[in-house]
């Protein structure tokens, strides 16, 4: 894959907050956890023709995190007594279960999306615009903030449960 694509770019950038999550899990500091998740984020960029299309690009960011914190690691117990490598790797493979089952639930809430109708996903779609509120949701479409937040908790609700099912069939399939 082309480090240039947009197709990369989207899953770089939908990436981070799994990333971020992982190195920050594996770390516990978070000023050194950004520092790390820039040095994943150049070597991903550098080795972007390494990534396999079709296969699941957040667990090869973390992979490639968990290099970089070895190596942060490695550099720190030159300087302080730091985590034994075996409890690491735990908490690494703990993690990587957890992005896994992250990207499952992120793909299958995308499909339910898919499904709504049109006036529920475009509220849906306003609600989590940046800067977007209940209230002016409300003003906009001259309803209550409580009809507004009673409909989002709903679609929620309905998305929640279209989420469950995927996975559950996912699981048995």
């Amino acid at each position: 894959m082309k480090r240039d694509t947009e197709e990369f770019i989207e899953l770089l950038t939908g990436a981070q907050s799994a990333v971020f999550g992982y190195i920050l899990t594996l770390c516990h500091d978070h000023a050194k956890s950004q520092d790390i998740l820039q040095e994943t984020n150049l070597t991903l960029w550098r080795k972007a023709d390494h990534f396999e299309e079709g296969t699941n690009f957040t667990a090869w960011a973390c992979r490639t995190a968990y290099f970089h914190v070895l190596n942060h690691r490695r550099k720190l117990s030159r300087e302080q007594l730091v985590f034994d490598e075996e409890v690491l790797d735990y908490l690494a493979e703990r993690q990587e279960e957890r992005a896994d089952s992250s990207h499952d639930r992120i793909f299958a809430l995308r499909k339910c999306i898919e499904k709504l109708p049109a006036s529920q996903k475009g509220l849906i779609q306003r609600r989590y615009e940046p800067g977007a509120s209940v209230q002016d949701i409300a003003e906009e479409d001259g309803k209550s903030e409580g009809a507004i937040s009673q409909a989002l908790y709903r679609i929620r609700a309905a998305l929640q449960s279209c989420v469950e099912k995927r996975i559950a069939m996912e699981g048995q399939a």
